[in-house]
């Protein structure tokens, strides 16, 4: 059987963490013995993975100069050496670079699949240092895989592999509407706007989208922004800092978000920088409205006015007309809107995902000759 190591650093949760939990039990589901080196810290995903996959801690998180303890580094070279794996998966850059500085003192050295989640170009170094030792370089979207090729970053490595989401979970659950709303103290005459993704503005645009809103027309509305640091007193002071306090609540990190998205009218993503947007497309998948920048890859499935409504990274006065515009819709237009955005979703299954990862790994392991380093 052939063996595989997913690698992933850091603690928290984000999308990648999310794809890498779904990716790394899917493959022991699907027939490949998969395996996970992670930090030892990381207690979410040792939880949801414990029982299921083999986990090989590695690596004592202690923010970002991790990567220069030399010691999570051995204890990654081992945990290669001891696990004989046929393939490494590398699921972040921060996990690559822990990989790359381990592969270096291998004697028996394993394929090796790197991800690339966003559109930004790693600089030369990084090219050569780092992504050179990866046999293949998998992007989560056709638009991530077209930067690269302007960059000549190895083009004829690069597989486009999009990421998914799990239909299991993330499904319309109309008999839910009520009960979310009432837990979140939302009125009968307020709309419910809802943003996923952790605290960072300079990346997620939660300031664009605050700006948004206040310029909205429409007064009767409750904004819930869920995802780390959303409860924080930074949040909370920009949310005082654009007049709308009494407006927004910052849930922080939870674990619920398909239940919490049943109750919404509206789901709202308002980043600069995005690969495939899953917290887009598993809204769209319980029969959200939405309105989203046009970052990364979101266009790739988001058509303004046929599944969901689009608008220019960064522009809060369009995002705002959007907003304005969804939430303007009668029922019959939203009702076509809503169930084109189920079925764009559908096309996403983190079992399609998979079965992609599994094609790959055989493609590595049976047949593929090694590409020059």
């Amino acid at each position: 059987m052939v063996k595989v190591l997913n690698v992933i650093d850091g603690v928290g949760w984000c999308g990648t963490k999310e794809q890498t939990y779904l990716i790394t039990r899917l493959l022991k589901e699907k027939g490949i013995e998969s395996h996970i080196a992670l930090a030892f810290e990381h207690e979410q995903m040792r939880e949801r993975l414990r029982g299921f996959v083999e986990l090989k801690p590695y690596e004592h998180h202690r923010g970002g100069i991790s990567r220069f303890n030399p010691m999570n580094v051995k204890r990654l070279k081992s945990v290669i050496e001891q696990g004989g794996y046929d393939v490494v998966i590398a699921h972040s850059s921060h996990a690559l670079d822990y990989l790359r500085m381990a592969y270096a003192f291998l004697k028996r050295k394993p394929k090796v699949i790197a991800l690339r989640r966003s559109g930004y170009i790693p600089g030369l170094i990084s090219k050569k240092l780092k992504y050179s030792v990866a046999d293949r370089i998998v992007v989560v979207s056709k638009q991530v895989a077209q930067e690269l090729k302007k960059a000549d970053f190895f083009p004829e490595r690069l597989r486009v592999i999009e990421s998914g989401i799990d239909l299991r979970r993330f499904y319309p659950k109309p008999e839910l509407y009520e009960s979310v709303r009432e837990k979140l103290k939302v009125g009968r005459d307020e709309h419910l706007i809802i943003n996923v993704a952790n605290w960072q503005p300079w990346r997620k645009g939660q300031e664009v989208l605050l700006e948004a809103l206040s310029k909205l027309p429409v007064e009767s509305f409750k904004m819930i922004f869920i995802g780390i640091e959303t409860d924080s007193e930074e949040a909370r002071e920009t949310f005082r800092r654009f007049g709308l306090e009494d407006r927004c609540i910052g849930l922080g990190f939870r674990e619920d978000i398909d239940y919490l998205l049943q109750g919404a009218d509206l789901f709202v993503l308002s980043s600069f920088s995005e690969g495939i947007a899953g917290a887009l497309l598993q809204a769209m998948a319980t029969g959200r409205l939405v309105v989203s920048t046009s970052a990364g890859g979101i266009p790739e499935y988001l058509k303004d006015s046929e599944n969901g409504f689009l608008c220019p990274v960064g522009d809060s006065t369009t995002l705002a007309e959007k907003i304005g515009q969804a939430l303007s819709l009668g029922e019959n237009e939203k009702k076509k809107i809503t169930e084109n955005a189920v079925q764009t979703a559908k096309r996403y299954s983190i079992d399609r995902t998979v079965d992609e990862y599994v094609k790959l790994i055989k493609e590595l392991t049976l047949k593929e000759p090694v590409l020059e380093r």
